[in-house]
């Protein structure tokens, strides 16, 4: 999040200025706020949409150097005599700066997210996180979740630079304290060597992380504080008035600056070097600046300046609009400009009436009095939130309420046992998350339905995420039929090895087809079998996208099942494909989005491709399997008259039952259980494949 904003040029009240040019270090400098509003005008626009401004989220970025700065600047000017008179003077001022405008946004959410998310539980988590300041740690474990919500549906997604800022305040008071800044001759000198250090090892692990787990280098506090460090140094330099920051007042602020904003478009596939170029020129910008040049009067014109003191409410409100925007009535030109009008209202209402007077307000006569009431005020909007977590499931919701799945974001850490088998398929065990992961082992019995030991038949399950979300489509083949059923999952593994996987994930997509999966088929026998499920929607693009490439992915992917169905069928294992998904992942549109509701009787924002347009867009797929099962060289599974039961492929509109668990298009429980009888009819025939039914 962005660094709380500093205080109107006429009132700079106690620890709050921001840093000051050389020769008068503590004078307010308005061309820091001009900064702040680019910074999250930049993260603004990213959000809308990313295409606009690719690389625009590094506004955050901009912020942690402001803060560095800002809070480097509050400790040396009141170090306190004692370290419990520097710890009560910091975090009553962070607390009157910080718990105003979170309460204010944090609460009302998480009422408005109960209103049109029928299963809140990961957003109120989050935002419950966002006020005890762990937020970025709980979408850390949600960023490994399979099926989590996505980061555009959680109203409190971006409480993660607050988190990362919040864990930030523990330790560097702390740093101050013992190096003795402002109290010994050579505390500045100190902290300097120690904040060098630390962003150092900093930068080394988010660089390492970065390639490895890019969520963790992304989500937690000591990968991100060689950002924060960047901003203190600067500040320490600035206040040392040495050789260094006469060096950094020699330089050109304008080429700083253009190539700032650069940096901000920079491809997301440019990530790390983005985030690297951003920080340091932030930092030489900051250091370049100096009053009445051209630039500096810019940054310092009157309309900037304001939306840089906003830039606290109004980054804690653009994004609860946004989200509130996709769950009810689209992202779209007709609604974007209401949209930005309300986060602009919302901003200065917050702004105006409840973040500047709350600040300047005197909470208590004691300082630690005022960090009392700041923690006691945090406790009680953290029991609100708790308390809306705990309503049932759907109690807000009026008219028909569909039956969404009811195991919420958690399902897949949870064990999954059938009633009556010994054996249970434990998901996180059965799954290759990241880079990190490779080299790791699958524990065979760990993700198995049934006793593998006594199983008359085996199935062995390949895929991505998909091959996670059909758990539910086995239970009587195990239960009644003796099947033991093994699943195993890599995230956006390629349906077949022969299709690369170019993204984030191609290290762990690689190692999974190449070392994990000729060892979980070795331990089949002869009329096992191996069942390939992913969601197939890179051979099923909408039609004016289709090209070369389209032509290029469908015949490696012949070619990949040819060669796997040979070498099965040499061992008498034979090859399934799920087959039958119609939702367009690319729309990314939640089920509760589509569905009717009491905010949408017609339908919400989200229009899910139709029953007429899904099998056209499939139909260059089915003449591939097709012709693969003519041959007897797999057996199709197709599930196209489940998913899609009538004109509309979203929910059975005759029960409501809802056919998809998320915006990704993975099935759901009740989806899967109707399609389980499908599923053992065809595993359980013995006869030689036939061809796939055209509809």
């Amino acid at each position: 999040m962005p660094s709380p904003p500093g205080p109107r040029p006429s009132v700079p009240p106690d620890g709050a200025a921001t840093p000051g040019a050389p020769g008068s270090a503590h004078v307010y400098r308005p061309e820091i706020d001009g900064l702040r509003a680019i910074a999250v005008l930049a993260v603004i626009v990213n959000h809308i949409d990313p295409l606009w401004l690719p690389s625009g989220h590094l506004g955050v970025d901009i912020f942690f150097v402001i803060s560095g700065c800002v809070i480097t600047g509050s400790l040396a000017r009141q170090p306190g005599r004692e370290l419990g008179d520097l710890l009560s003077g910091f975090y009553a001022r962070r607390l009157r700066r910080l718990v105003p405008a979170l309460l204010l946004m944090v609460v009302p959410t998480a009422l408005l997210i109960c209103l049109v998310d029928p299963h809140p539980h990961g957003a109120l988590r989050t935002g419950l996180m966002a006020l005890v300041g762990l937020s970025n740690l709980e979408l850390l474990q949600q960023a490994t979740d399979y099926f989590a919500r996505a980061a555009q549906l959680n109203p409190f997604t971006h409480t993660w630079s607050l988190g990362v800022e919040e864990q930030f305040y523990l330790l560097f008071p702390l740093l101050v304290w013992s190096c003795g800044l402002g109290r010994r001759p050579q505390g500045r000198r100190r902290l300097a060597l120690a904040m060098t250090l630390l962003s150092l090892a900093s930068l080394i692990g988010f660089v390492v992380l970065w390639q490895r787990a890019p969520a963790s280098a992304y989500f937690l506090m000591p990968t991100r504080l060689w950002e924060l460090g960047a901003g203190c140094l600067l500040q320490l330099a600035l206040e040392g008035r040495g050789r260094l920051e006469q060096w950094l007042g020699r330089l050109p602020p304008l080429p700083l600056a253009v190539a700032l904003l650069a940096s901000l478009t920079l491809p997301r596939s440019q990530g790390l070097l983005a985030h690297v170029a951003c920080v340091l020129l932030t930092a030489l910008l900051l250091g370049s600046l100096r009053r009445g040049q051209g630039l500096q009067r810019l940054l310092s014109h009157p309309r900037l300046v304001y939306i840089g003191l906003l830039s606290y409410s109004l980054y804690l409100w653009h994004w609860v609009v946004l989200c509130l925007g996709r769950w009810t009535i689209g992202l779209r030109p007709a609604t974007l400009a209401p949209l930005l009008l309300l986060m602009l209202l919302l901003a200065v209402a917050s702004y105006e009436l409840v973040e500047t007077p709350l600040r300047r307000a005197r909470w208590h006569r004691r300082r630690r009095g005022t960090v009392a009431l700041g923690m006691g005020a945090l406790g009680l909007g953290s029991l609100v939130v708790l308390g809306l977590d705990q309503l049932p499931p759907y109690s807000l919701f009026s008219g028909r309420r569909p039956q969404l799945q009811a195991e919420g974001v958690k399902s897949l850490s949870a064990p999954y046992r059938i009633p009556g088998t010994p054996w249970r398929w434990a998901g996180e065990a059965c799954v290759l998350g990241d880079n990190s992961q490779i080299g790791k082992r699958l524990p065979l019995r760990a993700c198995t339905l049934g006793d593998p030991l006594q199983a008359s038949r085996r199935v062995l399950v390949l895929g991505n995420s998909f091959s996670a979300s059909v758990v539910a489509g086995f239970d009587r083949l195990v239960r009644e039929d003796g099947f033991a059923v093994t699943l195993t999952s890599s995230w956006a593994a390629s349906p077949v090895p022969e299709i690369s996987n170019l993204g984030p994930y191609a290290p762990i997509n690689a190692h999974y087809w190449n070392r994990e999966v000729p060892a979980l088929i070795a331990g089949l026998r002869s009329g096992d079998w191996v069942f390939l499920v992913s969601d197939m929607m890179i051979f099923s693009p909408p039609l004016k996208d289709r090209g070369p490439g389209h032509d290029q992915a469908l015949q490696q992917l012949q070619q990949g099942l040819i060669r796997l169905s040979d070498r099965l069928g040499q061992r008498g294992i034979r090859l399934a494909v799920l087959h039958g998904n119609p939702f367009a992942r690319e729309a990314e549109c939640h089920p509760a989005s589509a569905i009717p509701q009491w905010f949408a009787p017609g339908g919400g924002p989200c229009r899910l491709p139709d029953r007429t347009t899904s099998l056209q867009r499939r139909l260059p797929l089915d003449r591939v399997l097709q012709g693969l099962e003519q041959q007897g060289r797999l057996r199709v599974i197709d599930l196209f008259d489940l998913f899609c039961p009538g004109p509309q492929c979203t929910y059975n509109a005759s029960d409501g039952t809802v056919l998809y668990r998320d915006e990704h298009s993975h099935p759901s429980i009740e989806a899967m259980r109707l399609a389980a009888p499908t599923i053992r009819e065809r595993l359980l025939d013995d006869r030689p494949a036939a061809a796939g039914r055209r509809r």
